[in-house]
């Protein structure tokens, strides 16, 4: 599995075709405590950049976008009843939705790690 970070900071683990997407560590300190999370329903066609999903936090609200292009095949209904896991673990049990990658080709413009750490870094 493979992992890749955007400049909005949402993150993506890529096994094959299939992928999850969240936010980052750093976007949720950014945002505080989340307080509602509304996530894509399964068969929404997204393209990359496409608002995908809703956070709010007691701060701001702020939309999740879609890494790259595809197939929603599942939103995280957990986190409709328990937003808070955005909080404790954003980058495991906190993920979003789940795609059927369309273009593998568009991780190409993403980050890895280290990418990631240094551009957060710079902010």
């Amino acid at each position: 599995m493979s992992r890749y970070f955007t400049e909005d900071h949402e993150w993506i683990d890529v096994d094959g075709n299939n992928a999850a997407v969240g936010i980052t560590d750093y976007a949720q300190e950014q945002l505080g405590d989340v307080v509602f999370v509304e996530v894509p329903e399964s068969g929404k066609e997204l393209g990359k950049g496409d608002d995908a999903a809703v956070v709010e936090s007691v701060k701001a609200a702020s939309d999740v976008y879609a890494p790259v292009s595809g197939t929603v095949s599942e939103g995280n209904a957990a986190l409709t009843d328990d937003p808070s896991l955005v909080n404790t673990d954003p980058e495991g049990e906190g993920w979003f939705f789940k795609l059927d990658l369309s273009d593998t080709s568009q991780l190409e413009g993403l980050m890895d790690e280290a990418a990631y750490k240094e551009f957060v870094a710079n902010l």
